[in-house]
């Protein structure tokens, strides 16, 4: 059946000398793909240019029923980014973002909220000059998706504790996975901001890797497929 959606690549890897291996989200679902001989030719309608992490592709692909890989015919690009891929820190946020989303993200039926979610917020880091945090409040949103965020509790800031490996505010320690006093402060601040809001923030670095760690230990405590991306190190550097 051939089928035209809009994708968000994940990531490519070359297969043999000509061939390249793509996962993407896309509005039916998680799906990979070979693209035979984009490395042959420079002619060709498609390179390798198009299936940089992140970008946001119109595809049409033959699916064929019980097939993990399936064949691209056609793809363009629909919203070509304009700082995307050329700020440094922005790519930094980029290559992170797609190494958790490549971790976590196995859903093969239609998520069209959850894929709306990312096009948007894709969008919107690549419009924006002021994202230092933009990775802390996607990830909290991401977790909303994914059901493992603990719902916003109007009373949180009465409670001591944020007990994360139960997910929930707590007076007590109850596990040995808890935040509390400013770490629970900044917590508590994240969870009732938006992209539109983002400036309000105003974290200090050693804020912004404090929550990043609180964030990546809830993931790792609440999934079990998770693992721990490689580019942390660098966006703690550069962030």
């Amino acid at each position: 059946m051939v089928n035209t959606s809009k994708a968000i690549v994940l990531s490519a890897i070359k297969y043999g000398d000509t061939d390249l291996i793509v996962k993407c989200f896309t509005e039916i679902g998680l799906r990979s793909y070979i693209v035979r001989n984009i490395f042959k030719t420079k002619k060709g309608k498609l390179t390798p240019a198009f299936f940089i992490p992140l970008t946001q592709l119109e595809i049409t692909a033959n699916y064929i029923t019980g097939r993990s890989l399936h064949y691209i015919s056609d793809a363009r690009i629909y919203y070509p980014y304009q700082a995307l891929m050329t700020d440094i820190k922005k790519q930094a946020i980029a290559i992170f973002i797609s190494e958790v989303l490549n971790n976590i993200l196995r859903e093969d039926e239609e998520n069209r909220p959850l894929f709306k979610y990312l096009e948007n917020a894709f969008k919107w880091l690549d419009s924006k000059d002021h994202t230092a945090d933009f990775h802390l409040v996607f990830l909290k949103n991401l977790m909303h998706f994914l059901g493992i965020f603990p719902q916003n509790n109007r009373d949180a800031k009465r409670y001591l504790y944020f007990d994360l490996l139960n997910g929930v505010y707590t007076d007590q320690v109850v596990s040995n996975y808890f935040i509390s006093d400013q770490n629970l402060k900044n917590f508590n601040k994240l969870s009732e901001t938006d992209f539109d809001q983002i400036d309000n923030l105003n974290f200090n670095k050693r804020m912004r890797l404090d929550l990043l760690e609180i964030l990546i230990q809830y993931l790792e405590l609440h999934l079990s497929n998770f693992k721990r991306p490689k580019s942390l190190e660098i966006l703690k550097t550069i962030f």
